[in-house]
């Protein structure tokens, strides 16, 4: 498996639900290339040492500080974690405790220090991960690839994959004769086909389930006609990588499927600025952040849109949802979209973490509402 860590749901929601007297959120830019890591634990030192400085600036508790500083030091100097790296890292730390998660996106390296975790550039790893399984699928054989955004393909062992499609129906059993007599020439091989088809579902599942991964098909019209059919994976996408997948290296297939991720991006984009453009005759949308604070307190929120790269620091009251913006962003304000984005996914909303020209009307965020106002 490659070094890529995806925080699951149940892991969002304990990190926006986390709350402790220093909240320190790391991002840092990083490198699968091990002989290239150097420069991203020098970097990690720095961000250390500006959360360091705004706590001391808060006066915050000499000895809890020590705590904090202490884990990511350990983190820096641990020399195996480096080895295994993506493309970016994200660190929440407080003084009791430390996570880490290794992403395939490339996020602006950053730190933010309050009293929760800043996650808006965390959902946008989750939101567009530029992951994908790719399911390369002939009548020979059957293999699953798992893509992360620049790093290496890799295949992934499955358990009870069926090797090829070779073996005929109804070869044992009392009803074998029968079978053989009833089903002849492309009726035969069709059933054939079904069952190979049905066990590859059924093999995909044990790592599929629970997933939210994009699948990409590459196989034969006639074998992806089938799999559609019988699969029930949610998140399989319409597009196909066309023709015969046996002589496609891993690496061949992922080039090939990053267009087709690319393009489910953009069509769901698309998708949800239109479903915008709509509600908004209905009195169903919200772009100002105040707005969204209160819409997100009282669970008001259908589907989130924020830009991921802006921080607005304040305050939301935890009953109101009334904001207080704050001059600038120190040890004691917070990311007001930040909180939003928490209290948005909390409460069950779509939340996606954009680029800034992506949300319909240029802002920091937009929101698309349960109910009209």
């Amino acid at each position: 498996m490659l070094y890529v860590d995806i925080p699951t749901r149940d892991e969002f929601v304990s990190l926006v639900g986390a709350r402790a007297d220093a909240c320190v959120s790391i991002y840092l830019k990083t490198t699968p290339v091990t002989q290239e890591i150097e420069g991203g634990r020098i970097e990690m030192g720095n961000l250390l040492r500006e959360a360091q400085r705004q706590l001391e600036e808060a006066d915050f508790d000499k000895r809890r500080l020590k705590m904090l500083v202490e884990q990511v030091e350990d983190l820096i100097d641990d020399r195996e974690f480096w080895r295994f790296q993506a493309n970016s890292l994200a660190v929440f730390v407080t003084p009791d405790n430390l996570r880490t998660y290794r992403l395939a996106n490339e996020l602006t390296s950053m730190v933010q220090v309050a009293d929760r975790f800043h996650l808006k550039p965390l959902f946008r790893a989750t939101t567009f991960p530029h992951s994908a399984y790719v399911l390369a699928l002939s009548e020979k054989a059957a293999r699953l690839v798992e893509m992360h955004a620049d790093l290496p393909a890799q295949a992934v062992e499955v358990q009870d994959m069926p090797r090829d499609g070779a073996p005929p129906v109804g070869d044992t059993g009392p009803d074998a004769q029968l079978d053989k007599q009833r089903q002849r020439g492309a009726e035969r091989e069709n059933v054939r086909l079904q069952q190979y088809v049905r066990q590859v579902d059924r093999a995909l599942r044990t790592i599929l389930a629970g997933r939210e991964t994009p699948l990409i098909l590459a196989t034969t019209d006639r074998l992806a006609s089938l799999f559609r059919q019988i699969s029930s994976y949610p998140h399989l996408l319409p597009e196909t990588i066309a023709g015969s997948p046996d002589r496609l290296s891993d690496r061949e297939l992922a080039e090939r499927a990053r267009p087709l991720l690319d393009k489910s991006y953009q069509r769901e984009i698309a998708e949800l600025r239109e479903l915008f453009a709509q509600r908004v005759g209905e009195g169903r949308t919200l772009t100002d952040v105040s707005d969204a604070a209160r819409a997100a307190t009282f669970g008001a929120i259908q589907t989130l849109m924020v830009d991921i790269d802006s921080v607005v620091p304040g305050y939301v009251d935890d009953e109101t949802g009334a904001v207080s913006f704050a001059a600038e962003d120190d040890a004691k304000a917070y990311g007001v979209v930040d909180e939003i984005v928490g209290r948005a996914f909390a409460s069950g909303a779509q939340v996606l973490a954009v680029r800034r020209e992506d949300i319909p009307g240029g802002g920091d965020l937009a929101a698309i509402l349960r109910y009209s106002r």
